[in-house]
């Protein structure tokens, strides 16, 4: 149970937040792998560029040309549905933790309703009493 009084826990707040939970890194871990997995795409794309220009510049002519045209267009659309794809996939996992803190912050009210009505029927049967 973490301390009553939030300004009194000073420095240790940071790692009593993440030994009980109470404050999730999901949020900048998810970033990160985002921000890596736009740089394997990036990649990928880059081979797919490399890859075309290789194979027009291999053998003289058009049919070199030809082959590479299609194989430069298809791979950029690859690596644009791959970019679209990370982008959904991560925003996914935000969303599943963002729905947990929110039905977290539900909970609390939840719980502080119960007490506030508990105290009001305690005050209540005590006043009845005499």
């Amino acid at each position: 149970m973490p301390p009553a009084n939030k300004s009194k826990r000073g420095s240790s707040s940071l790692l009593w937040d993440l030994l009980t939970f109470d404050r999730l890194v999901t949020g900048p871990v998810i970033h990160f792998i985002y921000w890596a997995g736009l740089g394997v795409v990036a990649l990928f794309g880059f081979s797919v560029v490399g890859a075309a220009v290789g194979l027009a510049l291999k053998e003289p002519g058009v049919g070199s040309l030809l082959l590479a045209f299609p194989v430069l267009v298809a791979g950029l659309l690859v690596a644009g549905a791959l970019v679209l794809l990370w982008r959904a996939f991560c925003e996914f996992y935000v969303a599943i933790f963002r729905i947990s803190e929110d039905l977290r912050a539900l909970r609390q009210t939840s719980d502080a309703d119960h007490a506030a009505h508990r105290a009001r029927q305690a005050q209540k049967a005590a006043s009845e009493a005499q």
